[in-house]
């Protein structure tokens, strides 16, 4: 089974709360027992959603272009 979540690493973390939709918060549920089934390491969705995250952020190519072109140029 190829998940795009792959294994999950440690990181430090700061606590962020967020309210989701019942119905998203199910699929998250089902994400995490398809995740724990396929690598072997029961996970909780709250522990998958970090990771979630910086895979979307690291994959959008629009934020990317964005955050690249507002970076200030250096100067020698």
């Amino acid at each position: 089974m190829k998940l795009a979540l792959g294994p999950l690493a440690r990181t430090d973390s700061v606590k962020v709360t967020v309210a989701l939709p019942f119905t998203l918060k199910e699929e998250l549920d089902k994400y995490a027992e398809v995740h724990s089934a396929a690598w072997g390491q029961k996970v909780e969705a709250a522990d998958l959603i970090p990771h979630m995250l910086a895979q979307f952020l690291s994959k959008d190519r629009q934020y990317k272009r964005t955050i690249r072109e507002k970076r200030p140029s250096r100067s020698a």
